[in-house]
């Protein structure tokens, strides 16, 4: 693109992605305007910023000159001759104009790229980072506009977008199966990212936190996070020693945490940020928006710790419930889940039933599958629901609730001083909302 001022309009302004790339333009000083299928605490944000958003359909105003689109928008719908690019495609046109960091994998990419644009931004190198959460640090924004020759971005897989993006440094957090409604198996999930790895130039660096590595360029540089891959480790990281000081000071709780911190610290020292520096950085990060967000709200007169989490995948599930846990280990856990697609309930089946018998949490309230528009398939949406998920986990402590009886049921069951977790990456985040703002 050039230098000239555009109208851009944006279809699904409500992602999180896609209104973090609306902000990045929005700030460069073009005009900027939106659309989506219902407002949202974002569509809310970038409206108070000056950004025109219609919501209801999918509108696309005269006289604009560029259309961006979330791909969860079937293109093909839409009657338009205006030069079109999907939210992938306009960010991988960003990634080659800039020193691109792309964290990429199955779990943690906020989290990573949230720590990485913290720490770039502590040690003076003023990063531009396009992110899937909200950040304090950034002005509880989800973009943040710097002024340096890097960027910082969360490369999501699903429908291979990442393949769109060319940065120089990439990291991958892990690689389990997922999206299998666009993959179909892992075989072809790893397919992707090892097309991804190729994307590096021949001075870039793969920070990879796997055990079952992908090819590589030969030339390209290793920080290989993998334990069973200890003589690979001392590139940058030395995970004994470095594991060791990231457990004392962090913040935020969790193994996995851990280890998001490491691939951070990994990305520092190929930049060759001093490790005083990123240490303090890290020690500074309290989390993100909706990953293990704690608040204290009150029902009935009563005191609780209410986390809001995204996960959405069984082992996000895992992890998050393991680290509440540890945090909390003399007080009673509940759980509230919303699951995320139709599709990925189908194919992860068996994996959410063994997360939530094995749970080591007192309660478990699995409401309605969040239904993703554009991306279910009807046959399946025929095989799979939540009350069948319930019944497959056969414990008494996890039920089944509609989401509009959740909020009187706890009301009605919460004992003082309890936690709540609720957790998904659909509209359960409105039961936070709601809890949040009763008094």
């Amino acid at each position: 693109m050039s230098s000239e001022k555009l109208k851009i309009h944006f279809i699904g302004i409500g992602g999180i992605g896609v209104s973090a790339l609306a902000q990045y333009y929005l700030a460069k000083g073009h005009k900027v305007s939106g659309s989506d299928l219902v407002s949202s605490e974002i569509t809310d944000s970038l409206k108070k910023k000056g950004v025109k958003i219609t919501i209801g359909r999918n509108t696309i105003p005269k006289n604009i000159d560029l259309l961006i689109y979330s791909p969860a928008v079937k293109i093909r719908n839409l009657k338009t001759k205006i030069p079109a690019l999907s939210y992938p495609q306009a960010l991988g046109e960003l990634t080659k104009k800039y020193f691109t960091i792309a964290v990429c994998g199955s779990h943690g990419k906020s989290t990573v790229a949230a720590m990485i644009g913290i720490l770039l931004q502590r040690a003076g190198l003023d990063p531009t980072v396009i992110i899937g959460t909200k950040l304090k640090e950034f002005g509880d924004s989800n973009c943040r506009i710097g002024n340096s020759q890097y960027l910082v971005i969360e490369a999501d897989e699903h429908f291979a977008s990442f393949l769109n993006y060319w940065p120089k440094i990439i990291v991958i957090t892990n690689i389990e199966a997922d999206h299998l409604d666009y993959y179909k198996n892992i075989k072809n999930i790893k397919k992707a990212f090892n097309e991804f790895v190729s994307h590096l130039p021949e001075d870039g660096a793969l920070i990879d936190g796997r055990r079952d590595f992908v090819s590589s360029p030969a030339s390209s540089r290793f920080a290989r996070l993998g334990l069973r891959s200890q003589s690979k480790l001392r590139d940058f990281v030395n995970p004994s020693i470095d594991m060791r000081k990231l457990r004392r000071i962090l913040k935020i709780p969790g193994e996995h945490n851990v280890f998001n911190s490491l691939a951070a610290l990994a990305v520092a020292r190929v930049l060759k940020i001093p490790d005083r520096i990123s240490f303090k950085a890290l020690a500074s990060y309290k989390g993100s928006w909706r990953r293990f967000e704690e608040k204290t709200i009150k029902l009935n007169a009563k005191r609780h710790t209410l986390i809001s989490d995204y996960g959405h995948h069984p082992t996000q599930i895992e992890v998050t419930l393991k680290a509440t846990k540890e945090k909390y280990p003399r007080k009673k856990i509940w759980c509230v889940y919303q699951p995320h697609q139709y599709q990925r309930t189908y194919y992860l089946f068996n994996d959410f039933v063994k997360v939530f018998r094995q749970a080591a949490v007192d309660k478990i309230i699995i409401t309605d599958i969040y239904d993703v528009a554009g991306r279910e398939e009807k046959s399946i949406k025929q095989k799979v629901n939540s009350e069948k998920l319930v019944r497959a986990v056969k414990k008494q402590n996890v039920i089944y609730l509609p989401k509009q009886k959740i909020i009187d049921y706890l009301k009605k069951n919460l004992q003082d001083g309890e936690v709540v977790i609720v957790m998904g990456a659909g509209d359960i985040y409105n039961i936070t909302l709601n809890l949040t703002e009763r008094k």
